[in-house]
């Protein structure tokens, strides 16, 4: 008997006798039929044994391939959806913007005086809209001491200077700021002392660069200029401004700091209790301003100061579901609509 045979029999646990009994009755041909047919079934098997395994793999890669699928599909649909609420939130600032024109200049029509006491000048609660909500704050410009006021047509300008020292020194800080700041916006290069700096020192520094030549724009340009630091920046930040124009300071909206500084004869004390006395009586105009005014501001120059304002910068958030937007906007009214001079969108 060949050695396949007692495997086969072996395997089915067939017995040596038995496998003697079934060999002797069968023919040649008959145990080599018996003998593929088992192969064949083993192949058989092992062949529907990997076509299952097969087929699992390939539902379980379809089921791995649909969740993620799933979940691109849900993050799109999320990203979709915060660039429609950005979207939407931003229309509502810029909106904001166009809200504080139109108050403005209706304002502008009912009368010719600017105080802390308008319509215009109150802060309002945040209003509700569809799934968010939006503010606006409008706030005078024109009450602060505008820093390009130090450089007129090009060249420094005295008086203003001595202004602004002397407001350096009501907060604290160091009177060259005022020389280094003019240097840095006049036409020449010749560096006033002193404080002062041209080019020739800022293009010594290790990040070389030269000066501006032109009035500010914004106060963070403050940060290039010699002596000044985010430290200072924000110790002046509630009492200057930049403004494209020089326009006389609103009296009515003036700090008592800045108030001092302007009238050389004024101390800050004196000008704290001016504050205080304008709160429930605004100044009509530069007579009644003047009157209030200890010595009835005889080392006032009248071209310093005005009860009306040109400059307002307006602030809008909006929030749509998780999306926020902040409008800020520099708004000139002179007369009529107001216009942007300047704005941005974060």
């Amino acid at each position: 008997m060949r050695p396949d045979y007692i495997k086969l029999a072996q395997r089915d646990h067939i017995t040596l006798s038995r496998w003697r009994a079934i060999t002797c009755d069968l023919p040649a041909s008959g145990l080599s039929r018996m003998a593929s047919g088992s192969i064949r079934a083993r192949r058989e098997g092992l062949q529907r044994g990997v076509a299952i395994i097969m087929v699992m793999l390939i539902v379980a890669l379809a089921t791995v391939l649909a969740t993620y699928l799933a979940q691109q599909q849900q993050l799109w649909q999320r990203q979709v959806e915060s660039q429609f609420d950005r979207a939407q939130a931003r229309r509502l600032g810029v909106a904001g913007i166009d809200w504080a024109r139109a108050v403005l200049a209706d304002d502008a029509r009912a009368n010719n005086t600017d105080h802390d006491g308008e319509m215009w000048a109150l802060r309002l609660p945040a209003m509700p809209v569809d799934n968010g909500e939006v503010m606006g704050v409008i706030e005078d410009r024109q009450g602060l001491f505008n820093l390009n006021n130090l450089v007129r047509n090009g060249q420094s300008s005295a008086p203003d200077i001595a202004q602004f020292q002397r407001l350096l020194a009501l907060l604290g800080l160091p009177g060259e700021l005022a020389v280094a700041l003019a240097d840095w916006m006049d036409n020449d290069s010749e560096a006033q002392y002193p404080g002062g700096a041209e080019d020739v020192y800022y293009l010594s520094l290790p990040q070389p660069y030269r000066t501006a030549n032109r009035p500010l724009v914004e106060l963070g340009e403050l940060l290039r200029v010699k002596g000044f630091d985010e430290r200072s920046i924000e110790r002046l930040r509630p009492f200057v401004s930049v403004l494209p124009l020089s326009k006389p300071i609103n009296a009515n909206f003036a700090p008592a700091e800045v108030l001092a500084a302007v009238i050389p004869d004024m101390s800050l004390s004196d000008a704290r209790l001016l504050v205080q006395q304008r709160r429930g009586k605004p100044f009509k105009d530069i007579i009644d301003f003047k009157q209030r005014l200890p010595r009835n501001g005889t080392q006032m120059n009248d071209q310093d100061f005005s009860v009306s304002s040109e400059f307002f910068w307006v602030t809008g958030r909006a929030r749509v579901v998780n999306s926020q937007v902040t409008t800020q906007a520099l708004l000139q009214r002179s007369g009529g609509w107001p216009v942007v001079v300047w704005q941005n969108v974060q």
